[in-house]
């Protein structure tokens, strides 16, 4: 049995990956969606992240088709109460920014499309600059003061607006950032590393990477002449014209093959062995794609096989 690993100073505990719902109601069907979602929870997988807006990039979608999926495979399975719902506001077409109605307002309309009463984890999706973070913590408190939300946390932030938030929250005794969810991974370390992973590390918030496999780049099924039908092929595909990408591959190539590990695995077992990382995020889009993205729970690498990739991605 996987231990769970707390989310920061919160009491909700998840599974060390959770599961990406960017897929759902997009690449995936709902029959699909199902599928996954019923293998992944099978295995012990609890945490389920996804958002308001997905995918409303999809021609024909308005956003919410993802939540939709969730909350009606919740509702036929029963399963509220032993998973953790992670969703964002902020991006949805009709609920963009952060002003304090727009969090509310957001919030609701999650609410009724995952067919539940909370939120266990709710995010600001994109930060807000013209909005003071008085504001924004102030409508989240109020969400959590109402039940609706559980805990709080932070999408694409910068570290000072991290902290002010947290100050406030400190201050005024509001409810506070408890996770934080970076674009970091192997090939992409620089927007986390740095600043904003101190200010997380200094407040014990739980990092939860998105990108955790770089659009599936990570995954090693992209090669030099190979091809990928994927709606992300285009984005994966050009870490290999750098130099940081091949690099990293054949060091995952190696680690995964002396492990008797899919790449795929390894890039999450890295990411998983970083300071606050609690859980990365990985979609999958068919139930084929899920043993090499749940096996991080038990492969633990050595501080030699760390050290051997974070230096091929440097």
């Amino acid at each position: 049995m996987t231990s769970l690993r707390t989310l920061g100073p919160s009491d909700l505990e998840v599974f060390p990956l959770a599961l990406g719902g960017n897929v759902f109601g997009w690449t995936a069907d709902e029959a699909q969606s199902f599928a996954v979602l019923d293998a992944y929870t099978a295995a012990g997988g609890n945490f389920v992240d996804t958002a308001d807006v997905y995918s409303a990039w999809v021609p024909g979608n308005k956003g919410g088709e993802s939540e939709t999926v969730i909350g009606n495979w919740l509702a036929a399975r029963g399963r509220r109460s032993d998973v953790v719902i992670a969703t964002k506001v902020g991006a949805h077409p009709d609920y963009k920014g952060l002003s304090a109605n727009t969090i509310k307002s957001g919030a609701e309309e999650s609410l009724r499309r995952l067919r539940t009463d909370y939120i266990d984890l709710y995010y600001t999706h994109f930060d807000d600059p013209a909005v003071p973070v008085e504001e924004i913590i102030t409508a989240l408190d109020e969400l959590v003061t109402a039940g609706k939300v559980r805990a709080i946390a932070a999408s694409n932030l910068t570290a000072e607006r991290l902290q002010e938030s947290l100050d406030f929250s400190d201050r005024e005794g509001l409810a506070k950032y408890v996770a934080l969810q970076p674009h970091y991974n192997l090939v992409s370390r620089d927007s986390y590393e740095g600043r904003l992973q101190e200010v997380a590390s200094r407040s014990g918030l739980a990092a939860v990477p998105y990108y955790a496999l770089a659009s599936g780049f990570l995954t090693g099924k992209y090669r030099p002449g190979a091809r990928v039908d994927s709606a992300r092929a285009e984005g994966a595909g050009k870490h290999l014209e750098t130099e940081r990408g091949v690099k990293v591959l054949a060091a995952l190539d190696e680690i995964a093959a002396a492990r008797g590990a899919e790449v795929a695995t390894v890039a999450l077992a890295w990411l998983a062995a970083q300071p606050t990382v609690a859980a990365p995020i990985a979609s999958a889009r068919t139930v084929e794609q899920l043993p090499a993205l749940l096996a991080v729970a038990d492969l633990e690498l050595t501080e030699a096989e760390v050290s051997a990739l974070t230096a091929a991605s440097a």
